[in-house]
């Protein structure tokens, strides 16, 4: 699952969730029509904890 960010000014917007990357970036187009030029945007992936747990874990085994 994919969430959009866009910031403009001291405002964040968090918009979604989306199936992928793909459906996140053809929202927006539309999204930032309403937003200011200089506005700032970001796809965010969101994990489970439980994925992160395990990722980090398999992280400090590769450290050993």
């Amino acid at each position: 699952m994919y969430l959009l960010l866009i910031r403009e000014g001291l405002a964040t917007r968090y918009v979604g969730p989306y199936e992928s990357p793909k459906h996140a970036a053809d929202d927006l187009d539309r999204l930032l029509a309403d937003c200011d030029a200089r506005a700032r945007w970001q796809i965010h992936e969101l994990h489970s904890p439980q994925f992160r747990g395990l990722r980090e874990l398999a992280a400090g085994m590769a450290a050993e």
